[in-house]
């Protein structure tokens, strides 16, 4: 007996309930775009999601600062006693 194997699900499926004037909204704003509500819906939410992302994940420095981490880079100060524990810590875990 052979066992059948249903597909699983490759949508999730996204719920929200927002006023009739936001909707009228959207709806206007996807019709000018010649999408579905549902497409223009999802383009927005995905591209506003790519930019919080973006946002969060970005190092932006003023000139100052960039200026100290570029001098940190290039001229690394000695290790202290402290970090020189730590690394011989680290060796001797890794060692097992």
């Amino acid at each position: 007996m052979s066992s059948l194997k249903t597909p699983s699900k490759t949508i999730a499926r996204l719920e929200a309930r927002v006023s009739p004037e936001i909707k009228a909204l959207w709806q206007k704003a996807a019709d000018l775009e010649g999408r579905t509500l549902t497409d223009f819906v999802i383009a927005s939410v995905q591209a506003s999601a790519c930019q919080a992302i973006a946002r969060h994940q970005s190092l932006k420095l003023n000139l100052e600062d960039s200026e100290t981490f570029v001098q940190a880079i290039l001229n690394p100060s000695e290790p202290n006693a402290r970090l020189r524990a730590a690394a011989l810590r680290h060796q001797q875990v890794l060692r097992g």
